[in-house]
This record gives C-alpha cells, sequence and structure tokens, in this order.
C-alpha cells in the first residue's frame, strides 16, 4: 500500500474498492482513495438512478478515467435514493475528496445487519490492498 493511500476508521470496505457510511438510517457510498488513485483523473462517473433497488455485489455504475474504466458495485442492497449530481459537472470530485464531497449515491439498505459481516473495516481494507 502506498503511504499516500488514505483509509478512513468507521467505514466500512468491499474487495471492489468501494466504501459505505452509516448514517442514522442511510449508507452513503464511494469509491475508495486506493481506487481513485489507480483510475487517476477521472473525466466521467455514472450512477443507477434514484429509486433503483440493488442488492449487494450489483453493478451500479461506472467511472471513467484519462487511463481507464471501471465499474462500481454496490457494497449493500437496498435502494437508491439520492445520487451525488454534483459528479456530473465536477467528475474530479473523486479525485480530489473520495470520503467527502465525491460520495456516490446514498441508500436505504434493506439487508444492513447481514451484509455488514461481509465487509471490512479499516484495518482489514488496508491488509487486503497490501495483498493486491
Amino acid at each position: 500500500m502506498s503511504e499516500d493511500t488514505e483509509i478512513k476508521d468507521g467505514l466500512y470496505y468491499s474487495e471492489e474498492h468501494e466504501w459505505a457510511r452509516i448514517e442514522n438510517a442511510l449508507v452513503t457510498i464511494g469509491i475508495t482513495d486506493y481506487a481513485q488513485n489507480s483510475l487517476h483523473e477521472i473525466t466521467f462517473v455514472e450512477v443507477s438512478g434514484a429509486g433503483d433497488e440493488i442488492n449487494a455485489g450489483d453493478e451500479c455504475g461506472f467511472v471513467e478515467s484519462m487511463k481507464a474504466s471501471s465499474e462500481i458495485y454496490s457494497p449493500l442492497s437496498g435502494e437508491i435514493i439520492e445520487i451525488n449530481g454534483d459528479l456530473e459537472d465536477a467528475p474530479e470530485l473523486l479525485n480530489e475528496d473520495p470520503y467527502g464531497e465525491g460520495w456516490l449515491f446514498k441508500l436505504k439498505p434493506s439487508a444492513l445487519d447481514d451484509e455488514l459481516e461481509d465487509l471490512m473495516d479499516a484495518n482489514g481494507y488496508a491488509e487486503y490492498i497490501d495483498s493486491l
């Protein structure tokens, strides 16, 4: 893992490099600092629409960069209730602030307790990306 890779405590991480932050009854989801560093300069983001029901592991969008494109997979099941509309005009927010202004979507989870067991905490994610 690069020393420049930021991993935040208090978030849950998937092997596909998405993070999830639980806030009250909702979950905010984004891609990790490791993912945005791997993609480099992000130029376009598309996420499924608000109101869509998705399952954990479902593809729900994609990110394009000057270097590559990558699918976005939901780490949890539920209903997408909000998309980060700021990314349409400023996809570089994913590079600049992946855990803040660069969030992708908010989800009303449907099986949170069961599915959290399949995600990693910050230490587990650090070990995971070290193994790649």
